[in-house]
């Protein structure tokens, strides 16, 4: 069985033969090598669909465990949600092949807008978990899980298809 050189899933958006064959971009934060955002970007994805599901709970049982839980996923998905973009954002500033790619832009703006959304979603919730949730809550949250689809898609396409991240003896500026 041999390995397949390209992903088998034609691109989206632009795509470059060279970077399959280089040894890719290293990411400008990483411990020992590894980076950094794609283990820190599991949490908070989990935390903001979950808070989805939750009001899908509150909306199916009216029962106010959900709402509460809303409440503290939100929180949780946007505190881990900033970390993620911290180490995100500094990988996008300092490394010219994410900023040359389509994926790294969408992959950015979408994750700029999820955060926007889950804070307005948050805000309300503060005081009062219970009434927020219908109706706008819970299409806030519906929305912010599907973007998190389209965001995780880019940026897959940026550590699988343009090999970002990926340990390598290749310069960060390389494009």
């Amino acid at each position: 069985m041999s390995m397949a050189r390209h992903p088998n899933v034609p691109p989206i958006i632009e795509t470059h033969d060279h970077e399959y064959r280089g040894s890719g971009v290293e990411s400008t934060v990483a411990v020992a090598g590894h980076p950094l955002h794609p283990v820190i970007v599991t949490f908070p994805i989990a935390f903001l669909v979950a808070a989805f599901g939750s009001d899908l709970g509150y909306y199916l049982t009216q029962d106010p465990f959900w709402a509460r839980a809303s409440q503290w996923l939100l929180g949780a998905g946007i505190a881990g949600g900033v970390l993620a973009a911290i180490t995100g954002m500094t990988d996008f500033l300092r490394i010219k092949r994410v900023q040359a790619r389509s994926a790294g832009w969408i992959h950015m703006a979408t994750n700029v807008v999820v955060l926007g959304i889950a804070v307005l979603n948050f805000l309300p919730r503060i005081d009062d978990p219970v009434g927020p949730i219908l109706p706008l809550g819970i299409v806030a949250s519906a929305v912010v899980a599907a973007l998190l689809g389209v965001s995780g898609w880019f940026g897959g396409e940026l550590s699988f298809r343009h090999k970002v991240g990926v340990i390598g003896e290749q310069d960060r500026t390389t494009s």
